[in-house]
């Protein structure tokens, strides 16, 4: 990566139009907010983008787009994007140009050598291993199988998102195939190269947590529901969490002690843990708000707008943490259980009318196809409900989830 020029001045009133500049998006989820929160604040979002057509709500929003080689901060930093007030991203992949475009420019960030090494898998569990699971690292087919001691194991690529590329194996035969097409892979979705490094650790049993961090505040605990294995896909979460004080407090203090460790700590972090026999053992932490929807389902229950307190943090303005209702919110994703097409008709009305319920969606058009979900691309819609208690929450989300589900017909079926 060349080296970043000279810094320029940073125009922030007087006149001058003050800017977000947004380091490419998420294509789905929370992507938009992040323009629609800086309207709010009064600031102007500029996207900066290698593929412009990758982001229709830009067009459909009238948020300004330039096109540059958004995997190099000095490209981004000689492009038309004027004098940014502030600099961010919502997309996982992105997150290091943003904080070194950040830091050039004097304005507020994460450490970008910190986000760098965070977003390496393989650097995280060498800083964290005394909370995680035993991990190996490896670079070779041969290497993986000679490491899987005791099945199951996992396997992950070092630098990933979204549970792509995460998968249970059961046998040496399984750990070969899945090694051999993780090391296969160059770059990844955004055409950004990824290292030759597969991690391989022992499955930890236990419900799966995220504690969602901003600084070092415990904005929210979420319960997170997984899809059937070998995958790792999410289908759903609660908030809150709904556990004993004491697990709640075990999993907070492991929160705060891995960002602490990785030496974070501005903004949000999305940190994902297990509860073991043994304890907590981390599972990852992300240097980013948490994907899945969770920032809406975290809004829903406590009213606190994470997306909203991103955007003011690296505008330097106070985030807004205070939560305002304390109510449960569950959100359940649409997944296919077998090869399936989209046929909408009145489910998504169906949905939103259970009792409960607050928003209903379908992410595919009709006469999509869609395949049991191995990531989260796989995901069809979802639904979030809320309620005054953790139970009638998770009841109202899976009555709405029965109704979209009437959504997807199951090839070589009519109705």
């Amino acid at each position: 990566m060349a080296e970043l020029g000279p810094a320029r001045p940073v125009a922030r009133r007087g006149g001058v139009m003050r800017t977000l500049l947004l380091v490419e998006s998420n294509t789905t989820g929370t992507g938009r907010l992040f323009a629609r929160r800086a309207r709010e604040l009064g600031y102007e979002p500029v996207l900066a983008a290698a593929d412009p057509d990758r982001y229709p709500y830009a067009a459909e929003d009238g948020v300004r787009v330039v096109q540059v080689d958004t995997a190099d901060p000095c490209a981004v930093l000689a492009a038309d994007i004027g004098e940014p007030a502030g600099v961010t991203t919502s997309s996982e992949y992105f997150i290091p140009v943003a904080a070194r475009i950040a830091a050039k420019l004097g304005l507020p960030g994460p450490d970008p050598d910190a986000v760098t090494d965070c977003r390496n898998k393989a650097h995280q569990r060498a800083t964290l291993a005394a909370m995680a699971p035993k991990c190996t690292v490896v670079t070779s087919v041969a290497a993986a199988v000679a490491a899987a001691t005791e099945f199951p194991v996992v396997l992950k690529p070092a630098e990933g998102s979204g549970s792509v590329g995460v998968l249970r194996c059961e046998t040496p035969e399984s750990v070969a195939s899945q090694a051999a097409a993780l090391l296969s892979v160059t770059h990844n979705e955004r055409g950004l190269p990824v290292p030759a490094q597969v991690l391989v650790e022992p499955y930890a049993s236990g419900p799966e947590y995220s504690v969602e961090l901003f600084g070092d505040v415990v904005v929210a605990i979420v319960r997170k529901h997984l899809g059937p294995a070998p995958f790792f896909v999410e289908v759903g979460h609660d908030a809150p969490a709904a556990l004993p004080p004491a697990d709640e407090t075990a999993l907070a203090d492991t929160a705060r002690a891995a960002v602490s460790a990785l030496g974070l700590g501005f903004g949000a972090a999305h940190v994902e843990i297990r509860l073991t026999p043994d304890g907590p053992r981390l599972m990852e932490v992300n240097p980013r708000l948490a994907g899945g929807m969770i920032p809406e389902l975290v809004r829903a229950a406590t009213g606190v707008d994470l997306v909203a307190a991103q955007v003011a943090a690296v505008l330097g303005a106070e985030p807004g943490l205070r939560p305002d209702r304390r109510v449960c919110a569950s959100l359940r994703f649409l997944t296919a259980s077998s090869a399936s097409v989209v046929a909408a008709g009145d489910t998504i009305a169906a949905a939103a009318a259970v009792p409960g319920v607050v928003e209903a969606r379908l992410y595919r058009p009709g006469g999509t196809a869609v395949r049991p979900a191995r990531d989260y691309r796989d995901r069809a819609g979802h639904v979030l409900a809320v309620a005054d208690r953790p139970r009638a929450g998770r009841a109202a989300a899976v009555a709405g989830l029965n109704q979209l589900r009437e959504a997807l017909i199951p090839r070589g079926e009519t109705r």
